[in-house]
């Protein structure tokens, strides 16, 4: 690879996938009776995060979506539980 190609890169922020784990995320919170600031608290994760991850406004890492999954007692694949659309679909 070049260098040049390297300053080109852009960073990946999937507007719909990172919209359905924040639905999905609510509703796990939900199910689970748990407030923004409870999860925050329990996972030890700041309350600005967990609101800009339920917003949409940051692209959690993974490590924080195994914490949230850990502290919400769920599966990676509870949490994962919807359908992307195929670039094709849209």
């Amino acid at each position: 690879m070049e260098k040049k190609n390297l300053k080109q890169r852009k960073l990946i922020f999937d507007q719909e996938g990172l919209e359905l784990l924040a639905k999905r995320l609510k509703e796990i919170r939900a199910e689970k009776g748990l407030s923004q600031e409870e999860l925050a608290y329990r996972s030890e994760i700041t309350l600005s995060q967990i609101a800009r991850i339920e917003t949409v406004r940051i692209n959690p890492t993974v490590s924080t979506i195994f914490k949230i999954a850990r502290t919400l007692e769920v599966s990676l694949s509870e949490i994962f539980n919807f359908e992307l659309h195929s670039h094709r679909e849209k």
